[in-house]
């Protein structure tokens, strides 16, 4: 990945003013977003999305929006036609580990509609393809890969495996959690991968469409049930690495069975699994975001415990926080590929990143074991989260990206 010289089988192209590495959802809602303050941004993806057809199988990999990040797909353009594909509103929250104990969120609670939405990831990244591909400042380079990285002196060269070279004065990373652009930067990680995986299972189910999302914390790790639409749902199963891999290998039927002795009676026994799939549990968080030319979003810069669904909703508030710090620059007539604006842009997000990252590391710790005087605590703690009062309304606008 190292740069060099363009080659006489190399074409250089235009110079742009940003060019994003991962046209997924975090770096196509970037793209979205500096295009619409007029930038000339291109974007280098692998693979594009699907298009949408409602006969299509549900996919496992799902997200629940939080109504913070809906607010900036409603900026971005892409809302809309997520209304039109397949999506899931949740109006509650509700966590417990033993009966009686309980913290329950609701809409009701800040006087919203809904706490947010369940959507498939690819239908997410759908509608903001859709969105990329009407705006005239932005270039899809969709087949294509990433060969190396050269600084030039006045910005960041691509090199593609198709032989086109591509400048800009921004590079951004929005590649995952293995990021060329991250490792190129030479911007180190702390972490640790967590001795567990967790399985996503899709089962059609005979009552209707839920609007409750749930999650039961046991000694192996939570239970969890996300609404999909109509007679459908996400099951999420956190357990040892080993077990997961066991559970990966039972038939449907014999996958249902299990399921029926592990997750909370709560759950109607009356379902099939249609789909699974499983990954591991890591933490990772990049030691910075940020260096000349060149800034990390999204999974690039953090990965989560999914505990509580933060993962794509952190990626948004990235977004966000970045378009904030270019608009600012902008309107200030300060170059806003400057170092000291997207200084700014790790100063907003690395504090609260870090903090929903410890947050979910402390919870996910806390009831990762059975010991009887902190079990007891803990269900204490949760029975009294669960009082109407303005720290509860507090957490929950947190949790949603509301302040």
């Amino acid at each position: 990945m190292e740069g060099q010289a363009v080659t006489d089988e190399q074409t250089r192209s235009e110079s742009q003013d940003v060019i994003i590495i991962g046209g997924g959802m975090v770096g196509a809602a970037a793209a979205i977003g500096l295009a619409q303050l007029g930038l000339r941004v291109t974007v280098v993806e692998s693979r594009q999305p699907l298009t949408y057809d409602e006969t299509q199988p549900l996919d496992v990999r799902v997200s629940a929006i939080s109504i913070a990040s809906e607010q900036l797909l409603e900026r971005l353009g892409a809302m809309a036609a997520l209304r039109e594909m397949r999506n899931a509103p949740y109006l509650g929250l509700e966590t417990w580990e033993l009966e009686g104990c309980i913290t329950a969120f609701h809409a009701n609670q800040l006087e919203v509609s809904h706490l947010g939405h369940i959507i498939e990831n690819r239908l997410i990244q759908l509608a903001l393809w859709q969105q990329l591909q009407a705006l005239a400042n932005v270039r899809l380079c969709c087949p294509a890969r990433v060969t190396a990285f050269a600084r030039n002196l006045d910005g960041i060269d691509v090199s593609l495996d198709n032989g086109e070279v591509l400048g800009a004065k921004l590079l951004i990373g929005a590649d995952g959690a293995n990021s060329q652009v991250r490792q190129w930067a030479e911007i180190g990680v702390t972490g640790w991968d967590y001795a567990q995986s967790a399985m996503l299972i899709n089962i059609a189910t005979a009552c209707p469409q839920q609007e409750v999302t749930w999650q039961q914390f046991t000694p192996k790790g939570p239970r969890s049930l996300l609404p999909l639409p109509g007679n459908h749902a996400s099951l999420v199963w956190y357990d040892d690495a080993h077990r997961i891999a066991q559970l990966m290998q039972l038939g449907a039927k014999q996958l249902a069975q299990q399921i029926r002795l592990n997750f909370p009676a709560r759950l109607d026994p009356d379902f099939e699994v249609l789909d699974r799939g499983s990954f591991a549990l890591t933490r990772r968080h990049a030691q910075a975001y940020y260096k000349d030319n060149l800034v990390i979003l999204g999974d690039a810069a953090h990965t989560i415990n999914p505990l509580a669904g933060q993962g794509v909703n952190l990626g948004f508030k990235d977004v966000d926080a970045l378009l904030a710090q270019v608009t600012d620059a902008m309107s200030q007539g300060v170059d806003w590929w400057d170092s000291r604006v997207l200084a700014g842009y790790q100063g907003r997000r690395y504090r609260d990143n870090q903090l929903m990252m410890t947050g979910m590391d402390l919870f996910y710790a806390g009831f990762s074991n059975d010991l009887l005087p902190l079990k007891l605590l803990r269900n204490g703690a949760l029975k009294l989260a669960n009082l109407d009062s303005p720290l509860k309304k507090q957490v929950l606008k947190y949790a949603l990206g509301l302040n």
